[in-house]
């Protein structure tokens, strides 16, 4: 009970403390409008070369959009702390450091599933595609595990905030592998052999195969195993990224370097 609350009480706390300058007038042209428009540009940028339909690029970049708010803001509740000198305080305290970063990862989880469904809903209205009404449910469980999945990726790549200064850069970088290699905008058999075999092994890539194979008709008993598959990948992640932030954590009260900034 008291890991749950670290969790849920001490998640939401924390989210409101670093992400309190969220208002709607910031939310919405950081985590609403780009994710829209990067579903038009490349929906726009199929149509002009011939290639992909528009329902290919809408639902491939819609839940790969739920990796944005998975990468950038769980690497802030490690800098962010580090930045204002909190994390030596929470590091200090006895807490499980499961239940510590778990909670702060679920107001996560539920803001990545809302930019996925509001960048996937707006690209269905402006180019007007048309999709079975059943393979909706299939797409929100797609959005859902890809969520999970990108913000436990956001967990180990938070860790890393624990031993450099910067990592803007580096959350762009991860965000455009995803973004190249998982099959979002070319087909995987279109890639070259190295990166389709590497994007086995990322989160976004099986959700997005399970998304597209149920609005081409599909049942949701024949995709299961690619839903199944990227949720083991989101926990294999999150267990790395526990154990990368334990590590590091280790090392910084060795060398007395957690609150350098």
């Amino acid at each position: 009970m008291s890991a749950t609350r670290v969790a849920l009480v001490g998640g939401l706390i924390s989210f409101r403390g670093l992400f309190g300058w969220l208002h709607p007038a910031i939310f919405v042209p950081t985590l609403i409008v780009p994710p829209i428009f990067q579903v038009l540009f490349f929906a726009y940028l199929g149509r002009a070369a011939g290639l992909e339909s528009d329902t290919f690029y809408v639902v491939g970049n819609s839940i790969q959009l739920a990796a944005l708010p998975g990468l950038f803001a769980i690497s802030h509740a490690i800098n962010g702390e580090r930045k204002s000198q909190t994390l030596a305080p929470l590091l200090a305290s006895p807490a499980s450091r499961v239940a510590l970063f778990l909670g702060r990862s679920l107001p996560v989880m539920a803001i990545g599933l809302v930019v996925s469904a509001v960048s996937f809903t707006f690209g269905v209205l402006l180019l007007d595609v048309e999709l079975p009404a059943r393979a909706l449910p299939t797409i929100a469980l797609a959005m859902l595990a890809t969520a999970f999945s990108c913000t436990a990726l956001g967990v180990a790549h938070a860790a890393v905030g624990l031993r450099v200064r910067e990592m803007a850069v580096f959350s762009n970088l991860v965000f455009a592998v995803l973004l190249v290699f998982c099959g979002v905008n070319v087909p995987l058999d279109d890639l070259p052999g190295w990166m389709s075999t590497a994007a086995q092994g990322l989160p976004v890539t099986h959700a997005v195969e399970a998304a597209r194979d149920v609005v081409a008709g599909a049942s949701l008993g024949s995709v299961a195993d690619l839903l199944v598959t990227e949720l083991a990948i989101g926990v294999a992640y999150l267990v790395a990224g526990l154990a990368l932030l334990r590590m590091f954590e280790r090392d910084a009260r060795r060398r007395a370097t957690i609150e350098l900034f």
